[in-house]
Order: C-alpha cells, then sequence, then structure tokens
C-alpha cells in the first residue's frame, strides 16, 4: 500500500513544483483522518492541488466550495425537501453536498457566517452533521481548508481555526528555475496513480497500528514543557490528536514506528498564533533530531581519530591517554543505554550496543597497535 501512497506523493511532487511539504501535509492529514488548513495568496494552487487528490482516490466522494459572507446553509449542506417541509418534516436534500462527501475542499473558510459555522464544527469534529435534528454520520475523512489570509482576533473563528490539526501557508514558486519548469507545464502530463477508497480505508486501519515509542511520547512530554514556559499552550487534545500525525507520517515512509525525526511535521501544528510559529519550530527541531544517532556519530568520530593519533605516535604517554578517552567514551555509551533503557526503542537499543561493541574493537586494536609500536 505505501507504494501507491509513494507513487502518488511522487506524481504530485511533479506536477505541482515546491509543495513538497504541503503535499506530505495532505496525505498524512488524509491517512490520519485529520483537517489541514492552507493559507495563502490567491493563485498559489491550494484548490488545484485539492482536487487533484480527490481525483486520485476512485470511489470518494468530493466537495469544494467557495465561501462568502453571503453563503447559505443550502449551498453547503443541501436545500430544504420542500416535499417534506409540507409534512412538517425540516430535513435537507444532502445529496453531492458536504454531509456525503470524503474528501471536502472549503475556500475562503473563514468566510463562514454563524448560520453555517455551527453545522461546520459538527461535521469536522464529530463526523455528524443533525439533519430535522437527528444525528446523521458523514463518512468525511478530510477537510482542507484555504484562506487567504489568517482570521482575525475576536472574530469567533478559534474553534474553527482549532480544528485544523495541519496548518500550512502556501507561497508562489520561489526559485526561477521552477518557475521556468511550471511555465512550461513540466511534470504535467505524466498518468496520475490511481487508488481506491478501499485501499485507503485500509491504509488508515495500518496507520492506526503504527506503534508510537515512548522516547517519542517523553519527546512530546519534553515539548510540552518547553512550549508552556515560552507562553504557548497546546490542548492535551491536540497533543494526543497528533499522534495520529505522527503515525501517518511513519506510515507514508514506509514504517511501521514513529522516530524522533517524524516530529518535525509538528511544527506545522502545535501553535496557537501566528507569532508563536518561530518559537515553536525551534523547540521541536531540537527534539526532532534523533539524539542516539548524533552521540553514536559523533562518539565514533571522536574514537576513530583518537585511533588515528595512535598510528602516527605509538608513544607510551599517548597510547595510555588515548586508551582512557575511548574506555570513558565507551562508558557514557553503556551509561547512557542503562539510564533511557525503559524510554529507549528497541532499534536504538541495538544501535547504541553495536556502537559500544565496535568502540571495544577499536580499543583493543589500539592496544594491539601500541603493542606492536613499542
Amino acid at each position: 500500500m505505501t507504494n501507491i501512497l509513494r507513487d502518488i506523493q511522487n506524481y504530485l511532487n511533479n506536477k505541482f513544483i515546491e509543495r513538497e511539504a504541503e503535499i506530505e501535509g495532505i496525505l498524512v492529514a488524509l491517512l490520519a483522518r485529520q483537517h489541514i488548513l492552507l493559507i495563502g495568496e490567491a493563485g498559489t494552487g491550494k484548490s488545484a492541488l485539492s482536487t487533484e487528490l480527490a481525483k486520485i482516490i476512485d470511489g470518494s466522494n468530493y466537495f469544494q466550495w467557495l465561501l462568502t459572507r453571503f453563503s447559505t446553509p443550502e449551498e453547503v449542506f443541501g436545500a430544504l425537501s420542500l416535499k417534506d417541509l409540507e409534512q412538517g418534516v425540516y430535513a435537507r436534500n444532502v445529496a453531492n453536498k458536504m454531509p456525503e462527501a470524503h474528501i471536502s475542499f472549503l475556500d475562503e473558510i473563514f468566510k463562514a457566517n454563524s448560520a453555517i459555522l455551527n453545522a461546520l464544527l459538527t461535521i469536522i469534529n464529530e463526523r455528524i452533521f443533525y439533519n430535522n435534528g437527528k444525528p446523521i454520520q458523514v463518512p468525511l475523512m478530510s477537510v482542507v481548508g484555504a484562506s487567504n489570509e489568517y482570521p482575525e482576533e475576536n472574530e469567533g473563528l478559534e474553534a474553527l481555526f482549532d480544528r485544523f490539526l495541519l496548518r500550512y501557508e502556501v507561497e508562489y514558486i520561489q526559485d526561477a528555475q521552477n518557475f521556468v519548469a511550471m511555465m512550461q507545464n513540466k511534470g504535467q502530463f505524466v498518468n496520475a496513480p490511481k487508488m481506491t477508497l478501499d485501499e485507503l480505508e485500509m491504509a488508515q486501519f495500518a496507520v492506526d497500528n503504527v506503534v508510537v515509542p515512548t522516547n517519542v511520547v517523553m519527546a512530546l512530554a519534553s515539548i510540552r514543557e518547553d512550549l508552556k514556559t515560552e507562553g504557548i499552550r497546546p490542548s492535551d487534545r491536540r497533543f494526543k490528536q497528533s499522534l495520529s500525525i505522527l503515525q501517518a507520517k511513519a506510515y507514508l515512509e514506509g514504517r511501521t514506528s514513529v522516530q524522533l525525526s517524524d516530529i518535525q511535521i509538528l511544527e506545522n501544528s502545535l501553535w496557537q498564533t501566528v507569532d508563536q510559529k518561530d518559537k515553536t519550530k525551534k523547540i521541536i527541531t531540537l527534539y526532532a533530531q534523533d539524539k542516539v544517532d548524533m552521540m553514536i556519530k559523533e562518539s565514533l568520530s571522536i574514537v576513530e581519530e583518537l585511533k588515528d593519533n595512535v598510528l602516527k605516535n605509538t608513544s607510551t604517554e599517548l597510547v595510555l591517554e588515548t586508551t582512557k578517552k575511548i574506555k570513558e567514551i565507551r562508558q557514557n555509551i553503556i551509561d547512557y543505554r542503562n539510564k533511557h533503557r525503559s524510554a529507549t526503542s528497541n532499534e536504538d537499543d541495538q544501535k547504541l550496543e553495536s556502537c559500544e561493541n565496535t568502540i571495544q574493537t577499536i580499543l583493543r586494536e589500539v592496544v594491539d597497535l601500541s603493542l606492536t609500536g613499542i
């Protein structure tokens, strides 16, 4: 299944230039059954990207609408049935409208007026539409919301803004060569890969079973504390929902387990206001770096350098000093492994054990070199 998703991702990347992050975000949101917001000027391809993705999912219902201050509930949720009204039944004909859609694209979503907003919030969050007072479960998987600008404060749109777990700013093409490629329609004539609705649902089920290791959860807890120190307070619900984003990100990359680097995508999720974006990204980036890999790389680099120095000079004093340093580095690996064993994934634990053994081997080589050279 991941091969099909990679084909879709590659196809969209070729068709929509400089939209790699947004394409990943939309696919992740769809796999996680979450919602994504695209903020950017008109003409940046927001609606085209969403429409193209919907075409790729065979059997899916797609609803797209441009909202204005004067939009009516009938436009989004369907007109009232006149025949039912004669019987005193206040029911809408939802055929081909949002309550029947698997994927929805709502342009200028923050123009939604109060007549639409409450029903919209219920559909997006609870996947329920009240028709004639009766709750109907809707098949909605993901809403792609779009706007030319962020909502102003005190407009009563905070709840709607919060419904979008992923938020991206979409800019015009920056690179001159990419702009030329876009003008020449490069990547436009490749046949689009297809995925059935059943296959998508199977992928979503697989995403639910992706493992979130303890070290990732612990990193999120630390991120939460660091964000709190900066006055940034994402809700507990948002943190909980973010796990599905991490699972989908891992699955999209063909893995059955989340790794620390996946956390980077949450720079598009864990902020509340625009002025918090940069601080949030900085904090998340620190934790998204794989500390185990960095420590192993740095330790082996130092040990190899120490060994090279002994090759150049096998004096007893240098050998003794080098041996001591290598033993200390190995002990640091052992201490880290023991201290963090409960919070370290099996994969990382195996990496640390392998590093420990490699350093031990180099230590023996240093001793052998010294015996040969003395």
